[in-house]
């Protein structure tokens, strides 16, 4: 796997995505696949839902942020690491961080949910607000990172969070073989793009698709033009999708994935709602995205066996889109 950060052509492969899995195994959940047999008949298909709403940390994150942080050595990772962002991937870097016993320290714009700022202070991080746009987050991380001497640990575009996040795409596929295809929220893209690489390399028939908000959908953009068009500053419910593709992610998801569905703001909150009413499980917005792309049978999946990545279940209960 080669690590660095300005490649062209990035290399990832199954293999290395089970080393990732047997890595981070003493430190998250093998999360449930559920079944609902109401959703099936509202949306056609036969779903497997892959439950990383119940997580550690309440998200997927997990996985890449165990990875990247125990990949590290032991040079690398004694001065902490240090990170940004609106909520998910903070609060799974300092749960990381404080498995390995390093400091971690998170940059979390002004606007992250309160809900999500608790959750990363919780686990033991230092947390630094700045305003909500990229550059301020990036920005602050730099300072930070000069100021301490701690690793970057990037939300999406590193090989190692990638590697991490592919592994649910190992154990939804042992857990339930026979997928004709694989949903999946994109924001950044790296659960996406680990997604892909895992499930083609068992399975190299299976279809992937991201799914996307219709208010900041940058990566279906990005995907049909053949380049990477910014996201800028999106303004939709599902606020873990709202990055720009990685120059990592890109190039990985225009050749492992097969399609990039849209979806209403308000298909996602009434996807969202319906999973909390029939499946009595919590999702967040982003989670809900590609349930409302199925509620909406804009894919050709009518009878298909589909796996869905619900992929978070943070939720500020005091904002409730319903």
């Amino acid at each position: 796997m080669s690590l660095s950060a300005h490649a062209h052509a990035p290399e990832l492969t199954l293999r290395d995505i089970r080393e990732a899995h047997e890595r981070i195994r003493p430190f998250v959940h093998r999360t449930p696949v559920l079944t609902s047999s109401a959703l099936d008949t509202l949306t056609g298909a036969r779903l497997y839902f892959k439950c990383e709403n119940l997580q550690k940390a309440g998200a997927f994150k997990a996985r890449g942020a165990h990875n990247a942080v125990f990949a590290l050595s032991e040079e690398e990772a004694r001065r902490g690491v240090v990170t940004h962002s609106s909520g998910n991937h903070g609060a799974a870097v300092a749960l990381a961080a404080r498995s390995r016993g390093i400091p971690a320290f998170v940059v979390m714009p002004s606007t992250a949910a309160e809900v999500k700022k608790r959750a990363v202070a919780r686990y033991g991080a230092q947390v630094t607000l700045c305003e909500p746009t990229l550059e301020s987050r990036e920005g602050t991380a730099a300072r930070i990172t000069t100021e301490t001497g701690a690793h970057f640990v990037h939300p999406y575009n590193d090989l190692r969070v990638i590697a991490g996040q592919g592994t649910s795409a190992l154990e939804l596929l042992e857990d339930v073989p026979e997928l004709e295809a694989i949903l999946c929220p994109v924001g950044g893209g790296g659960q996406l793009s680990g997604i892909a690489i895992a499930a083609k390399g068992i399975a190299p028939a299976i279809r992937v698709i991201g799914a996307e908000p219709a208010a900041a959908d940058d990566a279906a953009r990005s995907f049909r033009a053949g380049r990477i068009i910014p996201a800028g500053n999106p303004h939709t419910i599902a606020d873990g999708l709202r990055s720009s593709l990685g120059e990592l992610t890109f190039p990985l998801i225009r050749a492992h994935v097969d399609d990039i569905a849209i979806a209403s703001e308000a298909a996602i909150i009434g996807a969202m709602r319906l999973v909390w009413e029939i499946m009595k499980i919590v999702i967040e917005p982003s989670a809900a995205v590609p349930v409302a792309v199925l509620l909406d049978r804009v894919l050709p999946l009518t009878d298909r066996r589909v796996g869905v990545i619900l992929s978070g279940g943070n939720v500020d209960l005091d904002r409730l889109p319903f």
